[in-house]
């Protein structure tokens, strides 16, 4: 790896496109650049350079730019101090601006006309969509917690079931959309930039929810609809306790360019600062896959496995964890020779062995309460206390539940289950939740992973088709990939259900499915014990150092659940965002504060109601403005029902307020 050299940061430049709109970006660059051109890296994300991920790319930019790379954070049109109105994810104007980005950036003198995007989350998303769209500058990208497949592998909807994070993730997008810009950059102008931003942003939930089955809306940006318009090669990284692990493996297994694939223990976060641990040094990684694909060094990252994966041991439940024990394996191709089938079959009587049982009569039935779930989790884990799932015990309880013996010796799963049931359910719609749980000797119940289906989307996404009440169907549930050893001693079980609330949205009305072991069955991709250990070449993150920021009010982010024995209401308590903190080097001093509820009464199938409110600021000085926000999800059997508020405060006085009631009719969900 090449030595560290000193570097300078650009705090502010602004990158013009060719419909007038000015982009916003912060630079870290060799001080060398303007005599010695280097090669840049752009991360292309809409979450403010200057205060939301001013902590997180001070420890990451400048580090990578002292390697000799120009790092350039932009902010998306519509955010930040950028220009325009943001008005939805991924949209075609998006991605055009950053093809320009990437041309802007490789003509300038300090760039060598190479250019590489990294990304995590949004950032990686867009950095798969503008790669499939072969700018010729773009030689490489790093993708993290993104995903190939917009509708059936993102936030809004899994296995065409209505995600609670389609709600969460909508509402923070509803409250980051009215941030004004800093008036240190933009001027007198922040004011009026920020009245377009709060009246044009729009309502992202309703087109969301607008849009229930796999359709154009979401095959735009999909890049699994042509992997073969990706022409550079790329490095796919995620962690379990993330909700974007399976797309590292279909990248794997789609792409035909030179590609790699991490995948640790991490949430939705840079593997540096990955949690649950080990986090790893990440940093020296991208550098040596720029140095590879930028500059033409050999770093001997390319001879290496293709990916590498965190195979984690039994541990008990928790709702957070500091570290997963386990180790490193490596693969050197995916699909991998040493994962091979292994088909588990149920039984009439709750079993589940290697070989089918005799009972082909035998039928199952579950009508699970609206309250299974409360021990799921989050989809997407931001590793925030409570947002893990808990001791299973509890949901296991309303579902049907079928487990294998103690297990005579270890058994290591890699990749992604799939259970599939002969099932039958007495309503036109329903879904099934299907989880996979080590069972410890003493009880303790530990979610290994899951999958959902919406029943009516059984034969694909995009022509749901209603159920024929008492027919009976074979459908396949596919379960979400982990890398887990499930310990000698320990039982597996499989746990159906026909809810998962607040994860997922509940059916139109309560429905009992009916599933028949004799023509189901369980496969469980396994990894030979013979594969061995990885080499540990994973070192310890590198440290930043810390910068000067100031809590002014502490976040006490976490998750509560009340239950009133009286009333059978159950709430789902959420705190999020990083409170109230003064960035010490401009003196801005910025507010971000979220709350979620989650209300369902007992058997009250109109109950299940989403309820989010946010408070965004800035504040300098005498200068302050505050948003806040607040979105209200309801369903009945026809229709989901959203009314949402924005109000806007400058110096402490109402300047605007908008409301917005809307109807969408259900389509099978």
């Amino acid at each position: 790896m090449t030595a560290p050299h000193a570097i300078r940061e650009i705090e502010h430049l602004e990158i013009p496109l060719a419909d007038g709109c000015r982009l916003a970006a912060r630079v870290w660059l060799p001080e060398y650049a303007e005599q010695t051109p280097c090669p840049a890296i752009l991360e292309y994300i809409p979450y403010r350079k200057n205060d939301a991920t001013l902590p997180r790319d001070a420890q990451m930019h400048p580090q990578v730019a002292a390697h000799g790379y120009a790092c350039v954070r932009v902010d998306l049109r519509g955010s930040g101090e950028s220009e325009g109105v943001l008005r939805d994810e991924y949209l075609q104007q998006e991605l055009d601006d950053g093809v320009e980005v990437i041309e802007w950036l490789a003509a300038q003198p300090w760039c060598d006309g190479n250019v590489g995007m990294i990304g995590i989350s949004w950032g990686g998303f867009n950095g798969l969509q503008i790669a499939a769209m072969q700018p010729p500058a773009l030689k490489a990208i790093i993708t993290c917690c993104s995903t190939d497949d917009r509708y059936a592998d993102d936030v809004h909807y899994m296995g065409g079931c209505l995600l609670g994070d389609n709600l969460s993730w909508a509402s923070q997008m509803f409250a980051r959309n009215t941030f004004p810009p800093d008036p240190r950059h933009v001027g007198e102008r922040w004011r009026e930039l920020w009245f377009q931003r709060m009246e044009h942003s729009g309502l992202w939930l309703e087109s969301w929810l607008a849009h229930q089955r796999r359709d154009e809306y979401w095959q735009h940006g999909s890049v699994c609809e042509h992997p073969e318009r990706i022409r550079c090669p790329v490095y796919a990284v995620s962690g379990w306790a993330d909700g974007y692990c399976n797309a590292v493996f279909r990248l794997l297994e789609e792409l035909d360019v030179p590609r790699k694939g991490l995948v640790g223990p991490w949430a939705h976060q840079y593997p540096q600062l990955g949690k649950p641990g080990p986090a790893i040094d990440f940093i020296g990684e991208t550098v040596r896959w720029w140095d590879h694909w930028l500059k033409g060094r050999d770093t001997g990252l390319m001879d290496e496995p293709m990916l590498h994966a965190w195979l984690q041991d039994s541990a008990p439940p928790r709702g957070q964890y500091a570290h997963r024990s386990g180790r490193w394996v490596a693969e050197a191709c995916w699909p991998s020779p040493n994962v091979s089938t292994r088909r588990l079959w149920p039984d009439g009587l709750g079993g589940l062995a290697d070989a089918q049982a005799g009972d082909s009569g035998a039928r199952l039935s579950v009508c699970s309460p609206l309250t299974i779930g409360a021990a799921a989790g989050k989809w997407c884990s931001y590793a925030v206390p409570g947002d893990l799932p808990v001791d299973q015990r509890v949901d296991d309880a309303g579902s049907l539940v079928f487990e294998t013996a103690p297990l005579d010796e270890p058994l290591d799963i890699l990749g992604g289950a799939v259970a599939e049931l002969e099932i039958e359910a007495d309503r036109p719609a329903a879904m099934v939740a299907v989880r996979l749980v080590d069972v410890a000797p003493d009880g303790a119940a530990t979610r290994v992973t899951y999958g959902l289906l919406n029943l009516t989307h059984r034969d694909g996404h995009e022509q749901p088709v209603p159920l024929a009440p008492g027919q009976r169907y074979r459908v396949r549930v596919a379960l979400k990939h982990v890398g887990q050893r499930i310990a000698r001693g320990h039982r597996l079980r499989m746990s159906v259900s026909s809810t998962y609330w607040p994860l997922a949205w509940p059916s139109p009305e309560p429905a009992t499915l009916a599933v028949y072991p004799a023509g189901s069955q369980l496969e469980l991709p396994i990894r030979s014990g013979a594969a061995g250990v990885a080499e540990e070449r994973f070192a310890e993150p590198r440290a930043a150092p810390p910068r000067r920021d100031s809590v002014v009010e502490a976040s006490g982010n976490g998750w509560w659940l009340h239950h009133d024995l009286g009333s059978g209401e159950h709430v789902l308590e959420v705190h999020d965002g990083p409170g109230v903190f003064r960035i010490e080097d401009s003196g801005l001093t910025v507010t971000r504060r979220g709350t979620e509820h989650y209300r369902v009464v007992e058997g009250d199938w109109s109950s299940p109601t989403g309820t989010i409110r946010w408070k965004v600021g800035l504040a300098q000085g005498a200068w302050s403005v505050m948003t806040e926000t607040e979105t209200e999800l309801t369903a009945d059997a026809q229709a989901f029902h959203i009314t949402a508020t924005l109000r806007g405060f400058e110096n402490g006085a109402q300047c605007y307020e908008q409301v917005w009631e809307r109807s969408i009719p259900r389509e099978l969900v």
